[in-house]
């Protein structure tokens, strides 16, 4: 059975303080620290890379690094991201695959030893990743258009993660955008049992409550 786990973004934390910020979350209970890996090419915004990963793997040796690559050629990450110590690399479907396809993707990134899933744009349909998903840790269904942290919640691809679940019952389902205390529960409900949440974290004055809060959706409807 899916657990309830909760991947607050740094890429909304106090990147001068990063990992202060992570160890902080550590300690209010969140599961995994997402990170938002982006190259300035697949979406507009440059941010993390492997440096950065491998300097807050050395601050946080038992954190759990998720990283979410929004990059045009996510095989040239997967070795540096190995060695960097990063533990779940979760590519685009969208993105330009390799000699071989998603297939020889998903084999590349097993042999660094790192779990693996797929991210789907809002606008991409669940039969683009059916064929892998026997051989994946986790989906991730962004909620939002992936570039930019702070945007409103679609709810209109809930229908996705619903069909998903139905599918895959064991699978670990994550959902990322738009995500607070006031929207979480849409997803939850759908099957989403892997929330990343980025300003409604480190914009709250109660971080610790925001994670609760959104820790207590999953549970709630996991239950049911």
């Amino acid at each position: 059975m899916v657990q309830s786990i909760i991947s607050p973004s740094l890429l909304s934390c106090d990147l001068a303080n990063i990992a202060t910020d992570a160890k902080e979350m550590l300690s209010y209970g969140a599961d995994w620290l997402h990170m938002d890996i982006m190259d300035g090419h697949f979406v507009p915004n440059l941010s993390f890379g492997p440096p950065v990963i491998a300097s807050l793997r050395k601050a946080n040796k038992e954190a759990f690094l998720d990283c979410h690559l929004m990059v045009s050629n996510p095989k040239d990450w997967v070795k540096p991201l190995g060695k960097a110590g990063a533990n779940l690399f979760t590519f685009h479907i969208e993105s330009n695959m390799p000699d071989g396809g998603a297939q020889a993707l998903i084999d590349s990134i097993k042999e660094q030893g790192i779990k693996v899933g797929i991210a789907i744009k809002p606008d991409t349909q669940i039969d683009t990743i059916l064929p892998y998903v026997d051989q994946l840790d986790m989906v991730l269904v962004m909620t939002v258009v992936p570039g930019f942290s702070g945007q409103k919640f679609m709810d209109v691809v809930m229908p996705k993660v619903t069909a998903l679940r139905e599918k895959c019952p064991d699978m670990d389902i994550q959902v990322d955008g738009g995500l607070s205390p006031k929207t979480v529960d849409i997803a939850t409900a759908a099957g989403a049992n892997v929330i990343v949440a980025a300003s409604a974290i480190f914009g709250s004055d109660d971080r610790k409550g925001v994670i609760d809060a959104l820790r207590a959706s999953v549970e709630k409807n996991l239950s049911q």
